[in-house]
């Protein structure tokens, strides 16, 4: 999408920055509970800057292995109204020991690899990551979430079985689910979801990101949206 988002339209440099739907999803659609929030694997800083945004109670560490991305995201850090709350980190999850759980984790894991992989879908992207595996992902995650904190993720809709499965021997319960698609015509191709370490009542939803018509927005997505799209 070509749409400039309101917390960088704010930094001069900012302002043709590039920023990828599940990304938007994720940082829109999750919880914001006041207290620490950990973005794991942050890339732009796009989902912690989205997080500050919605909630100034909100203290967010966001973690990067790649270099590259690692700068991206301390200079978007800086150049946002939020820079007193988020801190960048460059580091791989598994070497990162903060002193601190957290309230909120947030992750937009790694999908694609370039290892060998089977005929099974679902089963490639739920096992074949290059530097973060979804078991190592989980682990660190059920370590690092308070007792009554929220875990938010966003990931391919062949991935979320196998998914839901494996956070279940990490202890970590789904609660709230949404399945995306990305037209009217089109089945579900991401999903979001939502865990924590104590199980409840499922809460289930669908989100139609487009209409027939090439971007044309679904009045639902233009609602979850629209505090961080300046054209909505």
């Amino acid at each position: 999408m070509s749409f400039k988002f309101k917390q960088f339209a704010i930094a001069q440099n900012l302002c043709a920055m590039k920023v990828g739907t599940d990304g938007v999803l994720l940082g829109a659609w999750t919880k914001t509970p006041n207290g620490t929030a950990l973005d794991i694997g942050s890339g732009t800083g796009l989902i912690a800057l989205m997080i500050a945004q919605r909630n100034a109670n909100c203290f967010i560490d966001a973690i990067d292995l790649n270099k590259d991305a690692f700068l991206q995201t301390k200079i978007n850090i800086e150049n946002s109204h939020w820079n007193n709350r988020i801190t960048a980190h460059h580091s791989a999850l598994q070497d990162f020991k903060p002193d601190k759980k957290y309230q909120l984790i947030v992750s937009n894991p790694p999908f694609f690899v370039n290892s060998s992989k089977s005929g099974n879908e679902a089963k490639n992207l739920a096992r074949h990551t290059d530097e973060l595996s979804f078991n190592d992902l989980l682990q660190v995650v059920a370590n690092l979430l308070l007792p009554d904190g929220i875990f938010s993720v966003v990931l391919p809709f062949a991935a979320a079985t196998a998914f839901i499965e494996l956070a279940k021997t990490h202890q970590l319960c789904l609660n709230r689910l949404c399945e995306v698609k990305p037209n009217l015509a089109k089945p579900p191709k991401r999903v979001l979801m939502e865990f924590s370490l104590h199980g409840k009542e499922l809460e289930t939803a669908t989100l139609t990101i487009e209409t027939n018509q090439r971007h044309v927005y679904t009045q639902a997505y233009q609602n979850l949206t629209k505090e961080f799209y300046l054209e909505f």
